[in-house]
């Protein structure tokens, strides 16, 4: 068997080629920008390609191209039911819905009247998301009907760009007092102002529609449990001081007795239910219960080397380290 793989620096594939290499796995580097891909991987029996949300090249045709390979008979990772409904809070609304998973309390209109006549009648505060982005990016809380109608408005009238300055450069900032980040860091985030994003240039305004969630008090943290071809690892994650998200922090606690075995064993029967090869789940707590906010099938593989161990399909703990994705090779073959 040979697996074509487009590298990308930073991504999963600096792994998948470093696991073929040591199991001795047929492999080929393949450029899945190049218009003859179809022609490079005739000879392969697998294509792999870790594309990214916020890569202006990849939004405009990696789920196009790797579901036409996957109809050619050729196995993909990800494939379709991974896939479809990455960076799309929208599309992931719908398909956790109908899988009766405990998703937070969503609502999307596509209608200013409708939407404007929801809120009125809501008790605040809600959540504000855009259906893409990352590490929290794109996500506010809304604290009163006010806010509430501008959102609405604007996302009825010019919309919002896929990539805010003035979060990015907090968030550089937050992230450079910690030491997670340097000056440089800070400044690029400043020159972001009159230089935007590539990516926020060929996506252009996000507008049409209006997304909110419930907002779920009292957490200082939300769980991400990650499974990938059977197995289960999970993290949690602080939320930023005098913030109320987590995803993208940078606070993360790995000790196993932190994770409830219930919230395990339910992320196994999601991901069994939507038939991904790769599935992280982020949840919050309702008192006792767990709520499902979103879903992706890309981490950044680094954030989870620490952690302590895994668990497979029947529950067994397998304390020690771990490549995930390691299992990703392994699940093509």
């Amino acid at each position: 068997m040979c697996i074509a793989i487009h590298h990308k620096k930073g991504g999963f594939s600096e792994r998948w080629i470093k696991y073929c290499k040591e199991k001795d796995i047929k492999y080929k580097i393949v450029n899945c920008y190049s218009s003859d891909i179809i022609s490079q991987i005739a000879d392969c029996d697998a294509l792999m390609w870790h594309f990214h949300q916020a890569s202006a090249g990849d939004v405009l045709f990696a789920k196009q191209l790797m579901y036409a390979v996957q109809k050619s008979g050729l196995k993909v990772f990800p494939d379709f039911n991974t896939m479809w409904h990455f960076d799309d809070k929208v599309g992931q609304k719908y398909l956790l819905e109908a899988i009766n998973a405990p998703l937070v309390k969503t609502w999307v209109f596509y209608d200013k009247i409708n939407a404007l006549n929801w809120a009125k009648s809501q008790v605040y505060p809600k959540v504000f998301k855009l259906r893409g982005g990352a590490g929290s990016a794109n996500v506010r809380l809304v604290t009163n009907f006010r806010e509430a109608k501008y959102l609405i408005k604007k996302s009825f009238g010019k919309g919002f760009s896929q990539y805010n300055a003035l979060s990015n450069l907090k968030e550089r900032i937050r992230k450079c007092r910690l030491g997670h980040a340097d000056l440089f860091d800070v400044v690029k985030g400043v020159l972001r102002f009159i230089y935007p994003t590539k990516y926020s240039i060929v996506a252009g305004r996000e507008k049409g529609y209006v997304y909110f969630q419930e907002y779920i008090p009292d957490n200082d943290h939300d769980i991400r449990v990650v499974v990938v071809d059977e197995k289960a690892f999970a993290i949690k994650r602080m939320v930023r001081e005098n913030d109320f998200r987590a995803s993208g922090s940078g606070c993360i606690l790995y000790d196993k007795n932190i994770f409830d075995e219930k919230l395990i064993r339910l992320s196994f029967e999601l991901a069994k239910k939507l038939g991904t090869q790769s599935v992280a789940f982020d949840f919050l707590y309702r008192q006792n219960s767990p709520l499902l906010v979103e879903i992706s099938y890309g981490f950044v593989k680094e954030g989870y080397d620490p952690c302590v161990g895994y668990w497979d399909s029947d529950m067994k703990w397998f304390p020690g380290a771990f490549d995930p994705c390691a299992w990703m090779v392994e699940s093509l073959l």
